[in-house]
């Protein structure tokens, strides 16, 4: 069910952003309960002067290595689910992408599940 899109800027390997995209399906399925199969990834590079993140806001020192991830996800999932969530993905980017940690951006859009459907022309979760 959730639609994930990722920006960072070009310059990584294949390699690099398939763990990127592995990390974030893993930390669905491991904390938002996201079934296994249920990948819809969208990864897009972006040139200098293209992807504006702000270095500094909350104070929180972003590198130009910082992506921006956004989940377009179900409704329903409390906060300490998004909690640890968010440090999943923080923490495996760290472990297995070697990123920053504060380089991770994360939103969620939370929809009503008659807002999806998966193909042939049907809203496969309304009821």
């Amino acid at each position: 069910m959730p639609l994930v899109r990722i920006d960072m800027l070009k310059g990584r390997t294949p390699e690099q952003r398939r763990i990127i995209a592995d990390v974030i399906y893993d930390a669905m399925i491991s904390t938002l309960n996201v079934p296994q199969n249920d990948r819809f990834q969208i990864i897009s590079e972006h040139q200098s002067g293209e992807l504006l993140i702000d270095p500094t806001y909350l104070g929180i020192q972003r590198s130009p290595d910082a992506i921006i991830i956004q989940i377009t996800l179900n409704e329903g999932r409390s906060v300490d689910l998004k909690r640890a969530f968010y440090k999943a993905v923080a923490d495996g980017l760290r472990d297995r992408a070697h990123m920053r940690t504060e380089d991770v951006f994360i939103s969620l859009v939370e929809v009503k599940k008659e807002n999806w459907s998966f193909g042939n022309g049907l809203a496969q979760y309304a009821t």
